[in-house]
């Protein structure tokens, strides 16, 4: 009698699962599987404060790989770690006129024509937690500091 609602529960579950993961990989959007932050401060000064992070650590900027641009819906950004031979690609959009939106996006080897490995590539979380915990320690935590130390002013 224990069984039947253990069975139920179980199917629940796998179920659940099932639908979870068929939405994660048919996820839409160009960006679907960047990791994305939001900051309460206006997308101009986040461009501003991105730019002072790359001017003061010229180890992180990537402009001679990939110039930084903008087009009709976000505001792009590449970063590199040197000591690790890769480029990092992120964007930035308006959430609106307090609040933007801030992506890691992918990343690859400096030395691939394309490959990008997306920030959400996997879907067992742990597979990609060890890009985005860099990210947010080399670069994420740089451009945090600023947006504080520019709110205290």
């Amino acid at each position: 009698m224990k069984k039947k609602p253990l069975l139920i529960i179980s199917g629940i579950i796998l179920i659940g699962f099932f639908f979870y993961y068929l939405g994660w990989s048919l996820s839409p959007g160009s960006y679907s599987r960047a990791e994305t932050y939001e900051f309460n401060i206006s997308e101009e000064t986040l461009i501003e404060i991105i730019n002072e992070v790359k001017t003061e650590n010229k180890e992180l900027d990537a402009k001679t790989y990939f110039e930084d641009y903008k087009n009709k819906h976000w505001h792009f950004f590449y970063f590199q770690y040197l000591d690790k031979n890769q480029i990092i690609h992120t964007w930035s959009r308006p959430k609106n006129k307090t609040t933007t939106t801030f992506a890691f996006v992918a990343y690859k080897s400096r030395n691939d024509v394309g490959n990008w490995i997306s920030a959400n590539k996997y879907f067992w979380w742990w597979k990609n937690s060890e890009a985005k915990n860099e990210f947010e320690t080399r670069i994420l935590k740089k451009i945090e500091d600023k947006i504080k130390k520019s709110i205290l002013r």
